[in-house]
């Protein structure tokens, strides 16, 4: 993709999502994810109706005046995309790819965030870390973000979920908001998601193509495995090769919701040809 084709995108992407964060997404996401409690912001002469409990003795004492401590939300939040940009990615099979539709998604995401001031990460990852990009505030960094999530081309086409969340452990050690964007066909990361589901709030996002789900009955075809770059000849007209998959596949999904409803951490499912902005909504408000 050349540098003008790649600004268009990104002006697209940009225009598409940061309408939907401003009419839709800001308040949603202001409601759903408070700050980290009450800060200090000044003292003031007590007023009849303030609560007693917030008077500030030392000053009353100094003035011979009741004084009250006031205090304000403290607002400011750190949100972490973690995407997934292994072979898998690259899936679709109408309207957009699983990759396209996982941009979208942390844009939209991005922007609500700067809406609220708060600061904005982004972690890549495939069978490795691919990509950190420290949270940071503001709309170039969030055009960064999505510049590298349109272009960025991993070294690995597989999948280490596990090695992500370690990840997110060792290099965010305050509280943050986590989204992770995947298909989720991995396993083995149940204790790693535990840990950093203990300090940070994580929703894990789904996205997935319907075509996925199982193999249509269309004789012998040559298949190329995303991840691995092994071609091989599959008897999709054999009932025991689609059930086999069939079960391969539920085996990934039902880890997936399993692990993340035990450690208490979200989940989104959006499959491409669904709309997304509906599932976020509905998620926002159903944990409002």
């Amino acid at each position: 993709m050349d540098t003008k084709e790649l600004l268009k995108k990104v002006r697209k992407i940009e225009i598409k999502t940061r309408r939907l964060s401003d009419h839709i997404f800001g308040g949603e996401y202001h409601s759903t994810f408070k700050g980290r409690g009450m800060t200090f912001s000044e003292v003031r002469q007590y007023q009849f109706g303030d609560d007693v409990r917030n008077i500030d003795w030392n000053v009353t004492a100094r003035t011979n005046q009741p004084h009250i401590k006031v205090f304000e939300e403290e607002r400011e939040l750190t949100m972490m995309l973690m995407a997934d940009v292994s072979g898998s990615a690259l899936f679709g099979t109408k309207n957009q790819f699983k990759d396209e539709i996982v941009t979208e998604i942390a844009a939209t995401l991005a922007f609500s965030a700067t809406q609220n001031n708060d600061k904005i990460g982004l972690i890549l990852f495939s069978g490795d870390i691919e990509l950190y990009i420290p949270p940071k505030k503001g709309r170039s960094h969030v055009l960064r973000i999505i510049r590298e999530l349109l272009e960025f081309q991993p070294k690995s086409k597989q999948t280490n979920v596990a090695e992500a969340f370690k990840f997110l452990s060792n290099v965010m050690k305050k509280k943050a908001i986590v989204f992770v964007l995947s298909d989720f066909i991995a396993d083995d990361y149940k204790q790693t998601l535990k840990i950093a589901a203990g300090r940070h709030d994580i929703t894990g996002i789904r996205v997935y193509d319907r075509h996925e789900e199982e193999i249509p009955n269309i004789g012998m075809v040559q298949m190329e495995d995303e991840e691995t770059g092994e071609l091989m000849l599959v008897n999709t007209a054999s009932k025991k090769v689609r059930l086999n998959y069939g079960e391969f596949y539920n085996e990934k999904v039902n880890y997936f919701k399993d692990a993340f409803a035990k450690s208490g951490a979200g989940v989104i499912d959006c499959r491409v040809d669904e709309s997304y902005v509906k599932k976020l909504l509905g998620y926002f408000k159903r944990r409002g």
